[in-house]
């Protein structure tokens, strides 16, 4: 691969990666839109916005994103988000319940999944489907 900037991997490829490593590049992803959702709804004084940044991608935030995101998804989306949710992780947050680390992991994996695929617009599509509820800061 030499794009690493908008990966196009096959989906054996993408399988062969563990559920916690696609999660470890959807955190990444999610928390990029997050930002940029921010930034282009203004409103945040630069002072807030990783405090804004953090209270979105925090896993009971995520975890309650999911909810709106089940019914959206297609079977091979729920596997994937099914492939991190079932993940075995050692160590979950104070501010989190072990359910809520399990679906934000899930979410994660999600997002992995789809960058590492290729899959942008979908990406965007469901990340628009999270978002729409809420208001600039």
């Amino acid at each position: 691969m030499e794009n690493y900037f908008e990966p196009q991997m096959d989906r054996r490829a993408v399988n062969q990666i563990s559920a916690l490593g696609l999660a470890h590049c959807g955190d990444a992803v999610f928390e990029l839109l997050v930002r940029t959702w921010l930034c282009a709804h203004g409103g945040a004084r630069v002072g807030d916005l990783h405090r804004a940044t953090v209270a979105y991608v925090s896993a009971p935030a995520q975890a309650a994103r999911v909810d709106r995101l089940l019914p959206l998804l297609t079977e091979e989306e729920l596997e994937m988000y099914r492939r991190g949710r079932n993940a075995h992780v050692h160590g979950i947050p104070k501010n989190a319940t072990h359910e809520q680390y399990s679906k934000a992991t899930g979410l994660e994996c999600l997002f992995g999944s789809l960058y590492l695929l290729g899959r942008r617009e979908r990406i965007n599509e469901l990340f628009a489907q999270t978002m729409e509820d809420d208001h600039a800061l």
